[in-house]
């Protein structure tokens, strides 16, 4: 029988954690992100990539097909967390299997078109955890309902792109959102900037991925930390 979503064990960890995937991460990615958040567990074959590392994970979620039988081994007893769906991603299983202040994703993206796709599509329906996915250049991460504020840089690239009907306003971009309705198959809002140095986004309903340069990770990580307010 398939485990269900509700069967996924719950992880809680205090403060960020580092979710690694089984696509590129290079040395620079990973010391990165270890040093914003130094616990680390890894979905499915991405433990493979941190004990090339020598580095050992917390844990270890998905559906367990990619990891290698020396990694296996190699693992505390308890860390493996096997999740058999085939319904969804190991990004995904893992998503909704931990609790903590943020998780920033490494090796998501860089791979296959398909594979960065799907791990959007988790972050929007996931939209309440606060996952941030860090790429070669930039880092995205999911916009809830309400205001969402943002420390940048004028010129920085604000790039937002909906999965879902959302309308909202904006203050601090080149482009307005006031008066425009996004929608995946419709108007999106890539490719806007900042022009101030405080960008404030009111959204309707969630949906939509906010992608900022990755000079703005620490931004990033604090905008995710903080629930979307009603109003403004």
């Amino acid at each position: 029988m398939k485990k269900s979503v509700d069967q996924c064990p719950v992880l809680q960890f205090c403060g960020g954690i580092t979710l690694i995937g089984g696509g590129p991460v290079s040395g620079r990615d990973l010391q990165l992100a270890m040093r914003l958040a130094p616990r680390v567990i890894a979905a499915d074959g991405g433990a493979n990539r941190l004990f090339a590392a020598g580095i050992t994970p917390e844990a270890v979620i998905g559906d367990l097909d990619s990891i290698l039988p020396e990694t296996r081994a190699a693992l505390p007893p308890g860390s493996l967390h096997h999740i058999p769906e085939q319904d969804s991603t190991d990004f995904d299983k893992a998503l909704r299997s931990v609790r903590a202040e943020f998780i920033l994703a490494v090796g998501f993206t860089g791979a296959r078109l398909d594979h960065g796709l799907a791990v959007l599509n988790s972050l929007v329906r996931h939209s309440g955890r606060p996952c941030l996915v860090l790429g070669p250049k930039d880092v995205s991460f999911a916009l809830p309902a309400g205001e969402t504020q943002l420390r940048l840089r004028r010129g920085d690239t604000v790039s937002l792109f909906p999965f879902a009907r959302v309308s909202g306003r904006s203050s601090g971009l080149e482009w307005p959102l006031d008066g425009h309705v996004f929608a995946p198959d419709g108007f999106i809002a890539t490719s806007n900037r900042a022009s101030a140095d405080e960008v404030r986004l009111w959204l309707d309903a969630p949906g939509m991925v906010a992608i900022l340069p990755r000079a703005r990770l620490r931004e990033a990580i604090r905008a995710v930390q903080q629930p979307g307010t009603k109003g403004g």
